[in-house]
This record gives C-alpha cells, sequence and structure tokens, in this order.
C-alpha cells in the first residue's frame, strides 16, 4: 500500500514521473498541446475529484451545534478510498492527432491513471523535430507513457484539518478550518474553509420530548498548492510550476440522538467543487518550438454523499468517528475539546 503526506503532491507526481523517464514530457507537447492536455485530463481526473471529497469530510460531529457561547477546537483526519474504476482511464487514440499505441494492436485500450499501476503502456509520438534530416522534418519516436504511484491493493487521499467552533446564538455554530502552509521539496500547499450548522428544531417543543436533534450544515473548503517544476525539470525554460487550486462547498441535513456521553448521527448532502490544474511557464520542445503556458485543466465534482457516524464526549474532551459514502467513499476521525 502506499501513500503521500499531502493530498496535493499527488498531482506533483504526475511530473516528476514523467520527467523521470528519458523526457516523455517534452515528447507529448512536442506531439501537440491538445494531446498533451487530452490525455492530462484523463491521467489526473481522479485526483482532481478525489481531492474534492478528501477535503470536506469531518465538518461535523454531532447532529446539535455547540451551546450558546461554547468553544471547540477539533483535529480532524480524514481518509478517502480510491476505487478500482478510478485507477486507469481508456486512452482511445483516434481521439488524438499525433499518438498511437506502438505495437499497433489496438487503437484503444486501459491505461493507469495517477492511482493506477506503476507500469504503462508504449506509444508512438508523430512531431515535428524542427529539423531537416535526409528531408524529412516530422518524427516518430516511441515513448512509455508515466504509470500510477504504484500497485496496492487500495490506494487512498489522506487530509488533516486544525478546525474551530463557536456559537454566537443559540442553535447556531460557526466554524472555521485550516491545514497550515506546508512545504515539502518544491511543493508548498495550504487549505482552508468556513462552515455554519444551525439546528432545526430548537425552537419546536418535540426536541424536549425526543433526545434528538436535526441540524444544517453549510461549509466552503479552499486548497490552493503550487510545485516549482524547473529543478526537477528535463525541459529547458523558465518559471516552470504547477498549480492546483480546489475550490469546494458542501450542503448536510444532520440527524441524530441528543444524549450527554454517546451519539449518534447520521447525514445525508451534496458535495459539489471544482479543480483546476495549470502546468504553467515556457517550455522549449525543440530549437523552433517554445510553448507557454501549455496545460489548463478544469474538472468538476457533485455528488449526493451519506454519513454514519458516532461520538463520545467524557468532559470536555471527546472523539468521534464516521464513515461517508459517496463517489469516493471517506473514513473520517475527530478529537474535541470542547469548553
Amino acid at each position: 500500500m502506499k501513500t503521500l503526506n499531502l493530498t496535493f503532491i499527488f498531482f506533483m507526481c504526475m511530473f516528476t514521473k514523467i520527467n523521470s523517464q528519458s523526457d516523455p514530457l517534452s515528447d507529448l507537447l512536442a506531439a501537440g498541446i491538445e494531446d498533451a492536455q487530452r490525455f492530462a485530463e484523463g491521467y489526473t481526473a481522479p485526483a482532481s475529484e478525489g481531492l474534492v471529497y478528501a477535503i470536506n469530510n469531518g465538518w461535523f460531529n454531532s447532529a446539535k451545534p455547540l451551546g450558546r457561547l461554547k468553544f471547540e477546537i477539533s483535529i480532524v483526519g480524514n481518509t478517502s478510498f480510491v476505487k478500482d474504476e478510478n485507477t486507469s482511464f481508456n486512452l482511445d487514440t483516434t481521439a488524438y492527432q499525433n499518438i498511437s499505441f506502438a505495437d499497433g494492436n489496438s487503437s484503444s485500450r486501459m491505461v493507469p491513471t495517477i492511482f493506477g499501476a506503476s507500469t504503462s503502456e508504449t506509444v508512438s509520438l508523430s512531431y515535428d523535430a524542427g529539423f531537416d534530416v535526409d528531408g524529412i522534418e516530422d518524427t516518430t519516436i516511441d515513448v512509455l507513457l508515466p504509470g500510477g504511484i504504484g500497485t496496492s491493493e487500495f490506494s487512498f487521499i489522506p487530509s488533516a484539518f486544525l478546525q474551530l467552533g463557536f456559537s454566537p446564538l443559540k442553535g447556531t455554530e460557526l466554524k472555521a478550518r485550516i491545514a497550515p502552509n506546508l512545504t515539502y521539496s518544491d511543493a508548498k500547499v495550504n487549505a482552508y474553509g468556513f462552515g455554519i450548522q444551525q439546528d432545526l428544531l430548537f425552537w419546536l417543543p418535540m426536541k424536549k420530548i425526543l433526545p434528538i436533534a436535526l441540524s444544517g450544515v453549510v461549509a466552503y473548503t479552499q486548497l490552493e498548492g503550487s510545485y516549482d517544476l524547473e529543478s526537477s525539470s528535463l525541459i529547458g525554460g523558465d518559471n516552470q510550476t504547477l498549480n492546483v487550486d480546489v475550490s469546494s462547498m458542501l450542503y448536510q441535513l444532520v440527524l441524530g440522538t441528543n444524549l450527554k456521553i454517546i451519539n449518534f448521527y447520521g447525514s445525508l448532502g451534496l458535495v459539489d467543487g471544482e479543480t483546476k490544474t495549470e502546468l504553467l511557464g515556457e517550455y522549449i520542445i525543440t530549437d523552433s518550438n517554445t510553448v507557454s503556458d501549455p496545460i489548463k485543466i478544469s474538472n468538476e465534482t457533485s455528488n449526493m454523499r451519506t454519513t454514519l457516524g458516532t461520538s463520545l464526549k467524557f468532559g470536555f474532551i471527546g472523539i468521534n468517528v464516521d464513515y461517508t459514502f459517496s463517489e469516493y467513499d471517506s473514513a473520517n476521525f475527530g478529537l474535541n475539546i470542547g469548553f
């Protein structure tokens, strides 16, 4: 099993892996920006989607908001699991202008995504080399496509946040979360978010009769990352960076018990987000071909989700665990300190 310390590093892996073998990144770009972008979209799509799910867990640990003027500090850890169907994608060479499989046996086959196997397929790329060889300027070369981050029974996307909750009014809890700025090699990443949890029963008499709570949660999360490619790239050029920007909204209806020590909760909601990935800077492909800002990918994600969980409270300290069922299932753990 393989995992990485930062969710953003999954995107970084794409380009470091490409650069590590005979510089196929320059060959993919030389074969055409449209072909390079189409391949990058299929290769990174599961990570683009998975990030949206990974950063939206752990916004609540109970169906009941904090009491008026109460604070809660939480350490939230999440793991989103990658399904088998997201470890490969169909590469149909008829949709590409200058790419074909080297063995010529078929025009369409499954190849690894960033979460897939570490080995991939060999393709033939045709492009203008920028110089005349025996009267022929076009060049065809064989290139091994980048594989995934490894082979395992399952892969997952980790994330963690420090979260603060405060109730300024009865039945209303305001929330904020942050993942401190982190630096890993040439990569930098930070994440933050804001949310609100509103009690939907506090004005109804049934709350005093039945030990239940019902609330609504709305939250926004933003993740920003950048990776300086110049130190690892085999391609000449300037200001080479990989930028990743994830913005998402979460809408949840949470129903649960309202007891003193142990509680159970479940929720139904919607997660909606967008991931933008950009390969920026100048890249010298051949002596006569330099491209600027060659790849810009935008991936939108929207799906329903259901969460089941339980929480325990001992004085001012509490813990909670829950599991979310969605396109990317997720497990969440929280350590909560209230006062």
